[in-house]
């Protein structure tokens, strides 16, 4: 009987410390979420929408969790105050001119107030200041406007496909040159006499080169490309002595 009540006993005091093991642990995670073991200081905002934002969630600067939104509540019917506590170790980096904005923690991840960086010559944000915001973009927009993309897109893919069609049935001006070989036919008519045409304007130039007439005009011609070559060379050779 005395050894019965002794096991009862060690089992209710190792029950009793799990407990209170576990409500320490408990305690000091909820406590360290929402920063009751840090110093803190204030920070207030407004948005028209707070689009799914919930008391508790984190705040973000610079992309490292800083604090925890503090309460949420209804001022107006077109303005909601967001009141945050933000980790007095980062006070000194947030400036008066930052912006809150609302973002994700992910893809389909929790709700996160996200403060931008101030600029550099602002001064800092003090305990109990409000700071301006950006209002967040609702899913529902941002599936609409890919819903017009996505008609769009499908619009756009039906006319290519008529106008394939169209082509591959010889119709329309590219449809004829594509099909008709008579046109193509014509068309390298046409490139053949160009080349000729150059070529007979190539025999030309230097018949005119020949001619009494024009020597000396070519000759003056060809001693200024000579002069400027030279030049150049000179030039190039007189930047490398000096390097």
């Amino acid at each position: 009987m005395e050894n019965h009540t002794i096991k009862f006993k060690v089992r209710l005091g190792l029950f009793i410390a799990g407990g209170l093991l576990i409500f320490i642990v408990a305690v000091f995670i909820i406590g360290r979420q929402k920063n009751l073991f840090v110093p803190v200081f204030k920070l207030t905002t407004t948005f028209y929408n707070v689009s799914g934002l919930q008391v508790g969630n984190n705040i973000r600067f610079s992309g490292i969790n800083v604090g925890t939104v503090d309460n949420i509540k209804i001022i107006n019917d077109s303005t909601v105050q967001v009141d945050m506590l933000i980790q007095q170790s980062v006070q000194k980096f947030i400036k008066a001119d930052c912006e809150a904005a609302i973002g994700s923690a992910g893809l389909i991840g929790d709700r996160i107030l996200i403060i931008t960086q101030g600029s550099a010559d602002a001064v800092l944000a003090k305990d109990g200041q409000q700071i301006s915001s950006k209002e967040p973009v609702e899913p529902d927009a941002i599936m609409a406007s890919l819903q017009v993309t996505a008609n769009n897109a499908v619009i756009i893919s039906d006319q290519l496909a008529g106008i394939m069609t169209q082509i591959n049935s010889g119709h329309g001006t590219l449809g004829r040159f594509i099909k008709d070989s008579t046109i193509a036919s014509n068309i390298n008519q046409t490139i053949v006499n160009l080349k000729k045409s150059s070529k007979g304007l190539d025999e030309n130039m230097n018949a005119a080169k020949d001619n009494f007439l024009l020597r000396g005009y070519y000759r003056r011609k060809e001693k200024a490309a000579e002069k400027i070559k030279s030049d150049s060379l000179e030039k190039k050779a007189e930047e490398q002595k000096n390097k």
